[in-house]
C-alpha cells in the first residue's frame, strides 16, 4: 500500500508540474500573440493645434469611434495653440509608429516643417480641415470654405442690400480663413461698385479670438455712431464676440450677423434672434471621412479625392464636403436631426416664447 501511494503521488506531482508549465506555456504564447496584435494594428496620429472650441471635441471623438470600427488605434494630442509644442508631439507621435498623420494645424504658413518630419519617416499625413501649405501632404479633408463664405455673405446681402456692412475674418495665420474673406468680398463686391453697400470696417482677428471680435465691433460701432446694418462675422466665436458690443449698444437683434459651425451658443443666439444664420458643417462626416482616408492610406491604398487644390508646392487630392445653412426656420432639421445639438440644450436657455417646438 505504501508503494502505490507513493508512485500515485509521484504522478500527481509530474502532472501538476506538466499542467503548470503548459499553463505558462499558454500565457507566453498568449502575451506573444497580443504583442503581434497590438505591433500589427493601425496606429494613426490625430494632432489639432488647440482642443478649445466646441467642435475640436466632436471632430475627435467621432474619428476615434470610427477608426476603432476599422481596427486602427488612434493617438492623439492637443497642442494647446503652441506651434512648437504641436511638432514635439508630432514628433513622439512618429516615434510611436503611427502610419499616418491627421494634422489641423494652428499656422497653415508654417506647418509644413510638421509634414516634412512625418514624411522622413515615411508617415502619410492628411491636412485636415485647414490645408498646410507648401506642403508634400497626402490628402485635404474640409468642408468647401468658398461655399461657406458665399453662404455667409449671400445671406446677409440678401436680407440687407443696402448699408454700412462690417467684416470680421478669422487668423491672418489661416489660409482658410483668407478663402473665407475672399468669397464674402466676391458677393459683396457688386453691391459696393454700385454704392448700395459700404465696408466700414474689415480686418483679421488674432487666433480667431472672439475678445478680438468684440473689441474691432466696439470701434466699429463708435465710428457709426450705430449705423450698421450687417456684420459678416466669419465663425460663431467672432460672431459671439460681434453680439456681445451690439447688446451693449441696444443693437443686438437690429444688426444682421453671420457665423460658422453651429455652436450651441450660436444656436441659441439665433433662436433669441440676435444671429442670424450659422454654416453648419457636419464635422462627424468630416472626421469619418478623415479616418476612412487615413485608414486608407496606411494600407497603401488610393484616397477617394477626386479633384485636386494647390497649396503652392503641389496640387494635393482633396475631398470637400458641403456646408449648409442654418437659420431659425431650420435648426430641428438640421443641428437637431442630426444630434449635434439637442432640444433641451437649447431650449433650456431660452424664454417660453423663443422656444424651438
Amino acid at each position: 500500500m505504501v508503494g502505490i501511494n507513493t508512485e500515485e503521488d509521484i504522478l500527481t506531482k509530474a502532472l501538476r508540474k506538466l499542467t503548470a508549465v503548459f499553463t505558462l506555456f499558454v500565457i507566453v504564447l498568449s502575451g506573444r500573440l497580443v504583442l503581434a496584435q497590438d505591433a500589427n494594428k493601425l496606429k494613426i496620429g490625430f494632432s489639432i493645434e488647440d482642443m478649445k472650441g466646441e467642435r475640436w471635441q466632436t471632430d475627435l471623438n467621432s474619428f476615434q469611434v470610427r477608426a476603432k470600427e476599422l481596427g486602427a488605434e488612434v493617438i492623439s494630442r492637443d497642442a494647446g495653440g503652441d506651434d512648437d509644442r504641436q511638432f514635439q508631439q508630432i514628433q513622439e507621435m512618429i516615434k510611436a509608429g503611427i502610419k499616418v498623420l491627421v494634422l489641423m494645424p494652428r499656422d497653415t504658413t508654417k506647418a509644413s516643417r510638421m509634414v516634412d518630419a512625418a514624411k522622413s519617416a515615411n508617415v502619410k499625413v492628411i491636412s485636415y480641415d485647414r490645408l498646410v501649405l507648401n506642403s508634400d501632404v497626402d490628402l485635404y479633408v474640409s468642408f468647401d470654405r468658398l461655399e461657406t463664405g458665399w453662404m455667409q455673405a449671400e445671406y446677409l446681402a440678401k436680407h440687407a442690400p443696402k448699408g454700412n456692412y462690417v467684416l470680421i475674418a478669422g487668423s491672418p495665420r489661416d489660409e482658410g480663413a483668407k478663402t473665407l474673406h475672399d468669397a464674402q468680398m466676391k458677393v459683396l463686391q457688386p453691391y459696393i461698385e454700385r454704392g448700395d453697400i459700404k465696408v466700414i470696417a474689415d480686418a483679421y482677428t488674432k487666433d480667431w479670438l472672439p475678445s478680438e471680435a468684440y473689441l474691432f465691433m466696439l470701434k466699429a460701432i463708435d465710428s457709426t455712431q450705430g449705423n450698421i446694418a450687417a456684420v459678416v462675422a466669419s465663425n460663431d466665436g467672432l460672431a459671439g464676440g460681434a453680439i456681445q458690443a451690439l447688446r451693449e449698444h441696444n443693437l443686438a437683434g437690429k444688426v444682421l450677423v453671420s457665423g460658422q459651425d453651429a455652436d450651441l451658443a450660436a444656436i441659441i443666439c439665433i433662436a433669441q434672434g440676435v444671429q442670424s444664420m450659422t454654416v453648419y458643417k457636419p464635422v462627424g462626416n468630416e472626421a469619418v471621412v478623415a479616418a476612412e482616408e487615413a485608414v486608407r492610406l496606411a494600407k497603401g491604398e488610393k484616397t477617394r479625392a477626386n479633384r485636386t487644390i494647390s497649396n503652392g508646392k503641389a496640387d494635393v487630392p482633396v475631398i470637400l464636403l458641403k456646408p449648409t445653412v442654418v437659420t431659425r426656420d431650420n435648426i430641428k432639421t438640421t443641428v437637431v436631426q442630426d444630434g449635434f445639438q439637442t432640444l433641451k440644450s437649447i431650449n433650456q436657455a431660452l424664454s417660453a416664447d423663443q422656444q424651438i417646438k
